[in-house]
């Protein structure tokens, strides 16, 4: 397909099928490694088997769990197998009530998000970004680009709860605030969706940075609501206001083909007879900061006492659990 002589006509779509190959091929290669490492560790253990030797011995128990180690994360990605797992992801983090508190932990959980993906290699952009009053952020948007980003993304989505000595408070009292985090997958032109010019209202409006500043000082940014949902999207990256607008026009296509998932699964919970909470009743996960330190996610019981870790990004437990949980059904 890379050979053909069209195929850079579309630049887009080509560097999709690249980064698809490239996904493909690494997981191949990962695939030929493990098998490698299996064969020399089964030729260790029959050498241990002939002649003991304890300094060999010890050597196999390190290389074996070193081996499961990389089984596990080679596991994981095998656990993405949804139709866009494998596609750039954009996340949404909104404060809920409580001012200053709760947008502090918005701006904790971006920093956590951000670190993550950094981790894993992936590109991370801010499509919009809303300060908050005093500190911290009303709402943010950003774009995370790599393979099956969204794939391990969408096990975010939902609500996260803090519980802390709030440092805003002179009084020092314990305060919970709560944010939530919308996971959709980024689509360029792999589903149809029919939006009409008349079902939209676009304003513009000039860009903000941290701490307020406007970052132009043209009216680029840009605003889309969808009437008929009553969707917004809002994208400020971009200096130009043209790629402003096809940026906030994938996002509002991405949000309205996640709306009719969740349409689609909220009728089969019906069906199940099963009743879900929506809103900020539907906590996935809590850290506690005080009195004691913890990290619970409330869906699959997966937990962990270290809180800075999990702040720094080591989020992979709560992820690798929750895809665990969905392939047992």
């Amino acid at each position: 397909m890379m050979l053909e002589p069209n195929f850079w006509n579309d630049q887009n779509g080509a560097q999709a099928i690249i980064n698809e190959s490239n996904g493909i091929k690494a997981v191949v290669n990962e695939f030929k490694d493990l098998v490698d490492i299996q064969e020399n560790l089964e030729m260790t253990l029959e050498l241990l088997r002939e002649e003991p030797d304890a300094e060999l011995q010890e050597e196999l128990g390190k290389e074996l769990g070193e081996f499961q180690s990389k089984m596990a994360d080679f596991e994981l990605q095998m656990l993405l197998s949804e139709p866009y797992d494998k596609n750039n992801a954009i996340l949404e983090l909104h404060p809920g009530a409580g001012g200053t508190e709760s947008q502090d932990w918005g701006s904790m959980l971006l920093r956590m998000y951000t670190r993550w993906a950094e981790k894993r290699g992936f590109k991370v952009t801010t499509i919009d970004y809303l300060p908050g009053d005093e500190a911290g952020i009303k709402s943010v948007t950003l774009q995370i680009t790599g393979h099956n980003a969204y794939g391990y993304l969408k096990a975010e989505k939902g609500v996260h709860r803090l519980v802390r000595i709030s440092p805003f408070d002179s009084s020092g009292r314990r305060h919970t605030s709560f944010v939530s985090c919308d996971i959709m997958p980024e689509f360029n032109d792999e589903i149809e969706i029919d939006i009409r010019t008349e079902d939209l209202k676009v304003d513009t409006y000039r860009a903000t940075g941290a701490g307020g500043q406007h970052i132009n000082t043209t009216d680029s940014a840009v605003r889309i609501t969808h009437l008929p949902s009553g969707v917004v999207v809002q994208c400020q990256s971009e200096r130009s206001q043209i790629k402003n607008r096809d940026a906030a026009m994938k996002m509002l296509k991405s949000k309205l083909y996640q709306l009719e998932i969740e349409k689609q699964q909220a009728q089969l919970d019906e069906i199940r007879g099963e009743q879900k909470e929506i809103g900020w009743g539907s906590q996935i996960r809590s850290y506690v900061f005080h009195p004691y330190s913890m990290v619970k996610d409330h869906r699959t019981s997966a937990e962990t006492g270290n809180v800075g870790a999990v702040m720094d990004g080591d989020l992979d437990l709560f992820i690798t659990a929750y895809l665990r949980s969905k392939i047992s059904y």
